[in-house]
């Protein structure tokens, strides 16, 4: 398995204890813009053809998140017809300059789509793993991101779930046993379920996570009135704030968080420079 990064010999490599966090999750639906109900039919082709506006939907996605320091992308897409055969999670990586990126593949229908989770990151990731998740339909997974080493260390779980209840039980459960014994979680993504769910109850119960915010809608990004989108974390991570983000480019909002670290956990954080303009005379 291997770590993707940008870095070259001009970055700058920080050990940043006890660090403040900014997390965002985002499922960017492949970069299609919806804004109404009906995109869903008139815009339905894009899902499976190129479309010249989507880069610029992407660049618009880029500038809303470059400011955090760990992104979870669901629905991006590996390379396809449908996206130019540019893999979604690398340009925004570049655009938004991240020096980290990893992409995970669930569901590969060849040259058509290769649908897929994405992490970009700022803070260097110390193990990755790939989660194939339950299910009658095959294609969902998680990404489980380790940062720092030892026993002391953070975990970030990305994960986009299905649309049934009985198999989201069973891919939470599943989650829930891969997140045992860890003190420091962060679990984020398209959950498909509300805060308030018989699921996501159970999920905290089990694994002793927490959300603070709930019952602020984010899906559809028109109009929020589902809160299917989630991070919660454990308690021993300090959220300091927690919100929906209003970027209306995909049919979801974002959500970001940003909390603090225990003083025990010294993570590396890398920023590349500012990029160079090239000046003609």
């Amino acid at each position: 398995m291997t770590v993707v990064t940008q870095l070259d010999s001009r970055g700058d490599d920080t050990q940043m204890p006890g660090a403040r966090l900014r997390l965002l999750s985002y499922n960017i639906q492949a970069g299609i813009a919806t804004s109404k109900f009906r995109h869903y039919f008139t815009h339905s082709w894009r899902h499976v053809l190129p479309c010249p506006k989507r880069l610029d939907n992407l660049d618009r996605i880029a500038i809303a998140i470059q400011d955090f320091d760990i992104v979870g992308l669901q629905e991006a897409d590996g390379g396809s017809i449908r996206s130019g055969f540019i893999n979604l999670t690398e340009y925004l990586a570049l655009q938004a300059r991240f020096p980290w990126w990893y992409d995970q593949t669930n569901r590969d229908l060849g040259k058509f789509a290769q649908h897929s989770l994405g992490i970009l990151s700022h803070f260097v990731p110390s193990d990755i793993k790939e989660l194939r998740l339950p299910g009658m339909i095959p294609g969902r997974g998680a990404l489980a991101i380790k940062y720092g080493h030892g026993d002391d260390n953070l975990l970030v779980v990305i994960a986009h779930l299905a649309l049934g209840r009985r198999a989201r039980l069973r891919q939470l459960a599943f989650l829930a046993e891969a997140m045992e014994g860890e003190r420091h979680v962060v679990f984020m993504g398209d959950l498909n379920c509300e805060c308030d769910s018989l699921e996501m109850s159970w999920m905290q119960a089990r694994t002793g996570l927490y959300e603070p915010l709930c019952r602020t809608g984010t899906f559809p990004s028109w109009r929020p009135e589902r809160h299917i989108d989630h991070i919660l974390v454990s308690p021993t991570l300090r959220v300091h704030q927690l919100e929906v983000v209003n970027v209306s480019i995909s049919d979801h909002l974002p959500i970001a968080m940003e909390v603090e670290l225990p003083a025990s956990l010294n993570l590396r954080r890398v920023t590349l420079p500012p990029p160079q303009s090239s000046v003609v005379a």
